[in-house]
């Protein structure tokens, strides 16, 4: 094996000469504008996050986690300069996979391919999970109750009972375990049995996911206008709750502004990110856009603007109707109208537009994934048949259907503990890339039709980092190396292993970042993509240990299948053996 060969590149000129004849049956059917690319952004972005987890991050940081939505979007809005700038140089399906592929070579491609894996299919078995408890919510305010067993997957199932049933014998009454418990102890007690094995699974799950998948494989077209018209009600639903919340805030509940300070208000990085993902998988669509070097980048910047002031402004009505410390409930927005008689009927149409919100999100990540792998088989990474385009419905048909059997299967087993953080940190991990990439066109001297405004950061990068490390030192009393060996709050001692282990990912990102410093000194390279690489990177460190490491298996795994098909069978490694 040559070691180069690992790091191949491709031709620009090549990518847009061949991506269209390349297809196995056809081109995709090119039907997107701005206004439908910011919409299907919208539909990604605003969906779990506004509906659940800005609760959590509200009830940890008060009325200041308005600054962490702006930090986040401020994060986003860079990588999203950065995910413009390639889609205006490099305009095919593929995303942040074929942008590797030009900046850093064949290796780095399938490594990021098989990340938005992780990112848009495992985001998707979430996405599901959670559209199903909102949709058997909803049942049950109409008074519908679908059997426990039917709607929760089997490894929660499995530990709830376990747990319940500690629980129950230490003395606790069932009626007073906790709703999750309850539902678990019920579903593992009736489920039917099929050959000595319970049937339990989330079959709502599974039916969104059939349903989403059935009308991504029918065509982009009919896609775009289920999208556009579900954003529309979302974003209605919305801003109804703004203008009718507005009138029922309360100030005084801003007072204290940040009563846990600032490690409060970062203790929700991880949940408000969430509401976050999903702008980048519209790059996927570059083949379908009328003019994608003008429209993407315009529809990336609209969608996280729109959605980030309809965060700040839902976030600060909603920690003034109700004080902060309530507001770690799974439904918020619906939760704060139930404390005002007045409103209750409100709360119900946000219980709807939550279940039309998920069912959004779902579309536009089952959009995706298949044309991520349609654009890795192209290149003959992946077996031909995920490049096969249906010939009347113009989309990836086989692609589609994989993708749909494949989170179908897991929403119905898997919990959403298990997938939420593997989804962020492949999510990031194709944004550090993306945004190192922009810097690495910039020494190319690759000419873009669409080009992140230029800031030198020779003197800026090292400003900044010698002003974190004031304020690290200024609010960690034992001075920098507190912060960075700082321990978790489990209550329990920890031994100096365990220490510098839950250290590793902190110490990654200050590693990077001082080096990434020194070549800004040097090479004086765009401020924004390096803002975004930096932004991303520290999000990443906030993940935890546990799943770093599973996110080092996922890869593992993705590499020993690129070794053992993707190397040999690689477009370019067939051209340089015929050359």
């Amino acid at each position: 094996m040559n070691f180069n060969s690992l790091f191949r590149r491709k031709n620009i000129n090549d990518i847009l000469a061949n991506a269209e004849s390349e297809a196995t049956h056809g081109s995709l059917a090119r039907h997107l504008g701005v206004k439908d690319l910011t919409s299907l952004g919208i539909a990604a972005i605003i969906g779990a996050g506004i509906f659940t987890t800005i609760g959590q991050a509200s009830a940890d940081g008060g009325p200041a986690v308005v600054f962490l939505f702006l930090f986040t979007a401020l994060a986003c809005g860079f990588a999203a300069f950065a995910y413009a700038e390639f889609a205006s140089v490099v305009p095919v399906s593929g995303s942040a996979y074929t942008y590797s592929y030009v900046a850093f070579g064949e290796l780095f491609a399938w490594i990021i391919g098989w990340a938005l894996i992780m990112e848009y299919a495992i985001g998707n078995i979430t996405v599901a999970i959670g559209w199903s408890g909102y949709f058997t919510e909803l049942l049950a305010r109409m008074s519908i109750h679908l059997p426990d067993w039917s709607t929760i997957d089997y490894i929660s199932a499995s530990n709830g009972f376990k747990e319940a049933q500690l629980l129950i014998a230490e003395g606790t009454a069932i009626n007073k375990l906790s709703h999750g418990l309850q539902e678990a102890y019920f579903a593992w007690q009736h489920a039917p049995t099929i050959f000595g094995f319970r049937i339990i699974a989330d079959f709502p799950a599974l039916l969104i996911t059939f349903l989403i998948t059935w009308l991504v494989y029918r065509g982009i077209k009919e896609s775009k206008n289920a999208s556009n018209a579900m954003v529309i009600i979302k974003i209605a639903v919305v801003l109804l709750v703004i203008a009718v919340g507005a009138f029922y805030v309360d100030t005084t509940n801003w007072d204290p502004f940040a009563p846990n300070g600032l490690g409060g208000v970062l203790k929700g990085v991880s949940a408000v990110f969430f509401a976050y993902i999903g702008f980048d998988a519209i790059s996927t669509t570059a083949e379908e856009c009328k003019n994608p070097q003008r429209d993407l980048p315009r529809g990336m910047m609209w969608a996280i603007i729109i959605c980030t002031v309809l965060y700040i402004l839902i976030a600060l009505v909603l920690t003034g109707m109700v004080h902060y410390s309530e507001l770690a409930v799974n439904d918020p927005l619906a939760f704060v109208f139930t404390k005002v008689s007045d409103l209750k009927w409100l709360s119900g149409i946000i219980a709807v537009s939550a279940v039309i919100a998920m069912a959004s999100v779902l579309l536009v990540f089952q959009i995706g994934q298949p044309r991520i792998w349609m654009s890795m088989s192209r290149d003959g990474l992946l077996p031909k048949r995920f490049a096969k385009i249906h010939p009347k419905f113009n989309t990836p048909s086989f692609s589609t259907i994989v993708t749909g059997l494949i989170v179908g299967g897991g929403a119905l087993f898997l919990n959403m503990s298990t997938v939420t953080d593997l989804c962020s940190i492949g999510t990031l991990f194709a944004f550090v890339l993306v945004c190192a990439g922009v810097l690495r066109l910039e020494s190319m001297g690759v000419e873009r039709t669409f080009k992140t405004p230029y800031v030198n950061s020779q003197w800026i990068a090292p400003a900044g980092v010698i002003l974190a490390i004031i304020l690290t030192y200024r609010y960690n009393q034992n001075g920098f190396m507190n912060f960075l060996t700082s321990t978790p709050a489990t209550g329990s001692e920890m031994s100096s292993l365990s220490v510098f282990l839950h250290n590793i990912p902190l110490w990654i990102f200050v590693i990077i970042t001082l080096i990434l410093t020194g070549l800004c000194m040097v090479r004086k390279y765009s401020l924004i993509p390096v803002l975004g690489l930096v932004s991303c990177l520290y999000m990443m460190s906030q993940i935890e240990l546990k799943n770093w490491v599973g996110f080092m298996v996922w890869l593992a795994i993705g590499l020993v299948l690129y070794f053992s098909y993707g190397y040999k069978n690689s477009k370019l490694a067939k051209q340089a053996a015929n050359s």
